[in-house]
């Protein structure tokens, strides 16, 4: 190939253009941001989230003298026999997202944490919890870790039920999780 199919100059236009299409975007925090023309990348410092996006707290866990079953896949205590049948077909909306692909434990924990207590803040009733398959024999860390999570503080006090998620959905590697109604 000759030189000017590999590699070309940016013109003046398009780094204008460039500018205009970045200059409201916040890149991630720590990443650099190029100009567009060639120079040394700039690193932007996120600004932090106003406080009134915090997540509202997620409902006390009962008291121990009435612990909460244990969530199975499948299995919906405290649901009627229609809402639970619509949850493991995948008929119910999903109303959030959440993809855990590519994180570490530590990281894809707080974000499962913060992502329940939001979408209960925000009265939102099936989400999907995307962990991914795993290796190939299907020992995803992720995808066993998660279930476990979802048991516990103070994350089990907001949610009623959890299935495998429809392979349209991602089957195996995603969880449909019903969350109780605020009170």
């Amino acid at each position: 190939m000759a030189r000017s199919q590999r590699e070309r100059r940016v013109s003046a236009t398009e780094v204008k253009l460039w500018r205009e299409v970045v200059k409201d975007a916040v890149p991630l925090p720590g990443r650099a941001v190029s100009d567009g023309d060639g120079d040394a990348p700039v690193t932007v410092e996120r600004p932090p989230l106003p406080p009134s996006v915090a997540p509202a707290p997620l409902p006390s866990p009962p008291s121990a003298s009435r612990p909460q079953p244990r969530l199975e896949h499948g299995q919906t205590p405290g649901v009627d026999r229609r809402t639970a049948d619509r949850l493991r077909r995948g008929l119910l909306e999903i109303e959030a997202r959440l993809d855990l692909h590519g994180l570490t434990q530590a990281a894809a924990h707080g974000a499962l944490n913060r992502f329940v207590a939001t979408a209960y803040a925000a009265g939102r009733r099936c989400v999907l919890v995307i962990t991914g398959k795993g290796t190939r024999d299907g020992t995803g860390v992720l995808r066993q870790a998660v279930p476990r999570w979802l048991n516990e503080a103070p994350l089990r006090a907001a949610i009623i039920a959890m299935a495998r998620a429809q392979p349209r959905d991602g089957g195996d590697g995603a969880l449909y999780v019903l969350l109780k109604r605020q009170r």
